[in-house]
């Protein structure tokens, strides 16, 4: 009897979670608190009912609890900051804690039990190919005979109209001002650092190779008397860096032996859903980092496979030229190497030493192009404000909440680093950018020392604050329910301004139903859940679990480079960013194919 009753009450605890709506209650509106009306409730409580009744293997595994209870966390803290900007849906009384806690037990128990599923399914490990897959399909022979070029073809193919519609480029600010910056066109960025030389207006604010590929390319128009078409060159290097590493991945993963279906789904994605060819014609850094990136994972993954048995010079050489170009494309590519790399020494105990070289040599490298290359030419580092967006952010919410706590000395303080006469109006929860971009430039290290010692002085005084200040600036990258924009469409008239014939071709129509596709593509049930954030890193965080709960060691490395990106965003100025998502996104199916073949650790 006990059980039965334990049973009906998880059933309404998850019924409440994922139907009934705090918000409204919060704002005094008892007439809606159910989201899907009497009909649609009855329904979802049959599908709870009947899914927990065939749910008979639930694991007892603290390494699925605690996973569990973290992803239920995300679910009720995720909703408050989303509606209201801070816990106080959680928190506001006694009655609301108690709704909140029932929820959570809801999500906790559901999440369990999909979980162990989930567990359930990687354990039987049925995923990789068969000899009757080899023998019986005609069309999969014809496809694995030529996997790169076959999967090549097709992803450009499908590629293709918004390749057309969108020519020469997508263009949105970062890029447009990096194209200024390389015509000595002073921009923004300019006046965020104080330059080395006042004639040099480049800066490393975005990576200064980047910058220079995309200008040159815009020069090779100009040169010819057509920016378009210089613009495309740009465009044309990109689509083929981005779909010949996505081919390669399918290539790759063929010769993992991996499932013919998984590689065929896999395929249709990289060529239908719109994030991946309209990142491809968009000029942001992190599309070719995020190539990068994925080619980093199948080298960490080749490493483990094969201990570097048959590894030539040359091997390590493309090493080397891959780690450089992840460092030169994002400035904290080298944060992802230094935080990953380095294990590759005790996995690969036999090649140690031919590692730890490539390690050194490109520390050396971008301690050299950083240190000595770029001030060579007079070229400005990124302002150090773009590493504070956490303290920064933490220090406006302090001022809007509780500057009559603050004395003389510690106002003047904040006044001389960001600016307090309105700093509490400036504060956006979601966006670090309005705080920064009053950072005096001129401070010294001695100034910023004193600020933070006002800013530990804060965070005792009034920790809530700087949790909450930290949370409602990243909740959206682990609460699926956030949905915020996550493509480039629109036309940017920047570098129209300064006398460049940028412009799209007359194919508005065309343009107008891709980028109607893209923008609902992330609302879309179930497959929609590919371009969700939170989504993702929710898998990487499930798959970093059964990594630790099979004892798959080495799975975690192939885990590592996500999990610093993912470390990335959450130090980052803006909250639900795609593109600094991009790179992860773009690496899961063969982060996930990973997991679906023979145990690497065996």
């Amino acid at each position: 009897m006990k059980k039965r009753l334990l049973y009906y009450f998880l059933i309404l605890c998850t019924f409440m979670g994922l139907n009934f709506n705090i918000y409204n209650l919060y704002e005094g509106n008892t007439k809606d608190l159910l989201k899907l009306g009497l009909i649609g409730s009855g329904l979802l409580i049959y599908f709870i009912y009947t899914f927990y009744q065939k749910s008979s293997i639930i694991s007892k595994k603290k390494s699925l609890k605690i996973i569990s209870l973290i992803l239920a966390f995300f679910m009720i803290f995720g909703n408050s900051f989303m509606n209201v900007g801070s816990t106080a849906l959680i928190f506001k009384n006694i009655g609301f804690f108690l709704l909140s806690f029932i929820m959570y037990i809801g999500y906790y128990y559901l999440f369990l039990v999909i979980i162990s599923y989930l567990f359930r399914f990687l354990d039987k490990n049925n995923f990789s190919q068969t000899k009757k897959e080899k023998k019986d399909n005609k069309f999969l022979k014809e496809f694995k005979k030529h996997p790169f070029l076959f999967s090549l073809c097709f992803i450009i193919i499908c590629w293709l109209p918004y390749i057309i519609s969108f020519y020469p480029i997508i263009l949105s600010p970062d890029p447009s001002f990096q194209i200024k910056q390389f015509f000595g066109i002073r921009t923004k960025y300019a006046d965020y650092a104080v330059l080395l030389d006042e004639n040099v207006v480049m800066t490393n604010h975005h990576p200064v190779t980047h910058t220079i590929l995309l200008g040159s390319c815009l020069k090779l128009g100009t040169l010819i008397g057509n920016d378009n078409l210089g613009l495309f060159c740009y465009s044309l290097i990109q689509i083929a860096i981005l779909a010949g590493t996505l081919a390669f991945t399918i290539y790759y993963m063929n010769k993992m032996q991996i499932n013919n279906k998984y590689l065929i789904v896999v395929l249709l994605l990289y060529g239908l859903i719109p994030m991946f060819p309209l990142y491809a014609m968009s000029g942001v850094k992190d599309v070719l980092f995020g190539a990068f990136i994925i080619l980093y994972i199948i080298v960490i993954h080749n490493l483990i496979k094969t201990k570097g048995i048959n590894y030539k010079w040359w091997h390590y050489l493309l090493i080397i030229l891959l780690l450089i170009l992840i460092c030169l494309f994002r400035n904290n590519g080298i944060h992802v190497i230094i935080l990953s790399f380095p294990f590759l020494f005790f996995v690969v105990k036999n090649k140690w030493k031919e590692l730890l070289l490539v390690f050194f040599i490109i520390i050396g490298f971008n301690s050299t192009f950083n240190n000595v290359i770029l001030p060579y030419f007079k070229i400005t580092p990124g302002s150090i404000r773009e590493v504070l967006s956490v303290p920064f952010q933490q220090t406006a919410r302090y001022v809007k909440y509780h500057a009559d706590e603050l004395n003389e000395e510690e106002i003047a303080v904040i006044d001389n680093i960001l600016g307090i006469k309105d700093l509490a109006q400036r504060y956006d929860p979601e966006l670090a950018d309005p705080v920064k971009n009053k950072f005096n430039k001129y401070t010294t290290d001695e100034e910023l020392k004193e600020y933070f010692k006002v800013w530990f002085k804060g965070l005792i005084n009034h920790p809530g604050t700087y949790i909450e200040a930290t949370m409602n600036n990243v909740y959206g990258f682990f609460y699926p329910e956030k949905t915020k924009w996550y493509v480039y469409y629109k036309f940017d008239d920047r570098i129209t301004e300064d006398g460049f014939n940028y412009h799209y071709n007359s194919l508005n129509n065309a343009r107008k139903v891709l980028s109607s596709l893209a923008v609902s593509f992330p609302y879309l049930p179930v497959i929609g859940l590919i371009s969700n954030i939170a989504f993702n890193v929710w898998l990487i965080l499930i798959l970093l679990v059964y990594a630790i709960y099979k004892k798959m060691y080495s799975h975690i490395l192939i885990l590592l480079p996500a999990l610093v990106l993912i470390l990335v965003c959450v130090v980052g100025p803006a909250n639900t960013y795609f593109r600094y998502a991009l790179p992860f996104i773009f690496a899961m199916p063969f982060i996930i194919a990973t997991f679906l073949e023979k145990r690497v650790d065996k």
